[in-house]
């Protein structure tokens, strides 16, 4: 049985440049050859990474006083509402919020383009008071005439999402994509064992306060995600078959980079934004060791029909047969295409890791661990 260590100790020992870091494709290699044991032995940090659409984004943007000053009440940018019901001059701009009157642009396309630096056009309008006289406001801002540019996202990184597929006779257009008649194709959106979630999913060292990669700068787990659920049924490899669990994650929208957060427009369907995730895993044990070796085979998800009102569950797949191009369903062999970039997610995997063998990025132990749920609420139609 080896030793645990500490998240302290992987500290030093990335301080001295001995860490042993690793990508959770490494290590799922690795551990065909030397199991669990040895992975515990010789591993010190493992990361993840993904890359996929993650509605549930936006940022918060302060965007300075005017003179005189005013207090802002009807606010677009770039033609895109944002939410200003918080202060004079703050606002939140959500990822999916859309332009009027065209709903191919929106709010991410407004995050890429500050984030890339470009000129957005600010029109702000209010009633006037006694300290904040001024009653409209057009002008140009920018990532760095602006004060702050916080990207808070409520929900991202789920631990796994359905694959989907239409049963209709009609193309569905869905934000898993173009859902094509007949079985004709099937979706998914998770990095398998790439994915941060899947790699801790009893989530022991991920938490409240866990430093992360986010859109190609530092960032940080700020809460639990929303629809966050524990209580999915585990496969007999223990992991979550299902959504299961999401972060609400927090970073500094001026230090990100669009190679890693990216616009998208989904046809009939509307604007979403991808999102880069990597989250360092510190191999505690053997037990850790365990759950960071998970393979692509041994990771398993619900094949969903979107074209059902309830969206029926059909069966299982697991990633291996997901990302080969082919599922099979009843006996009918369905070709599969990721919405998600393994690509970009192997790219946030390796760049973490040159981070922490670099001495540039150091692990944190959650400052409060997240609470066990048995499902969610569905909204009640009491009118």
């Amino acid at each position: 049985m080896s030793r645990k260590r500490t998240v302290e100790e992987i500290n030093e020992k990335i301080r001295k440049g001995k860490a042993v870091v690793l990508t959770a494709e490494q290590v799922a290699e690795m551990g065909r050859e030397t199991g669990s044991a040895g992975v515990a032995e010789k591993v010190d940090v493992v990361t993840t990474g993904t890359f996929g659409p993650m509605c549930s984004s936006g940022m918060f943007i302060n965007f300075g006083h005017t003179d005189p000053p005013i207090r802002m009440e009807k606010v677009t940018l770039n033609n895109v509402p944002v939410f200003a019901g918080i202060a004079a001059v703050d606002a939140y701009i959500g990822a999916t919020e859309t332009a009027l009157p065209h709903d191919q642009y929106g709010g991410a396309h407004v995050i890429e383009e500050l984030i890339a630096g470009k000129d957005v056009l600010l029109q702000a309008t209010a009633k006037g008071t006694d300290c904040y006289p001024r009653t409209e406001v057009k002008t140009l801002i920018s990532r760095d005439s602006v004060n702050e540019m916080i990207m808070f996202n409520p929900r991202n990184a789920y631990q796994n999402y359905n694959a989907a597929v239409n049963s209709t006779l009609k193309m569905k257009y869905t934000y898993m994509g173009t859902l094509l008649p007949s079985f004709g194709n099937a979706t998914f959106s998770t990095s398998g064992e790439l994915s941060p979630l899947l790699n801790d999913p009893e989530m022991r060292t991920i938490g409240i306060g866990t430093r992360i990669f986010l859109g190609g700068a530092t960032g940080y787990v700020a809460w639990h995600g929303t629809q966050f659920n524990t209580g999915k049924p585990l496969n007999e490899h223990g992991v979550p078959v299902g959504n299961a669990a999401t972060l609400a994650l927090i970073g500094d929208a001026k230090m990100m980079s669009t190679q890693f957060i990216r616009a998208a427009y989904f046809e009939k369907y509307g604007v979403s934004i991808y999102i880069g995730v990597g989250i360092p895993i510190p191999v505690l044990d053997e037990d850790m060791a365990r759950q960071v070796m998970v393979r692509n085979s041994q990771i398993e998800t619900n094949i969903v029909d979107y074209g059902s009102p309830g969206h029926e569950i059909l069966g299982r797949t697991d990633y291996h047969s997901l990302f080969s191009g082919e599922i099979s369903l009843n006996g009918k062999k369905i070709r599969t295409a990721p919405l998600s970039s393994l690509k970009i997610a192997r790219e946030i995997a390796e760049r973490l890791r040159s981070e922490i063998l670099s001495g540039n990025f150091f692990l944190t132990a959650p400052v409060e661990g997240f609470r066990k749920t048995r499902g969610l609420n569905s909204l009640k139609i009491r009118l």
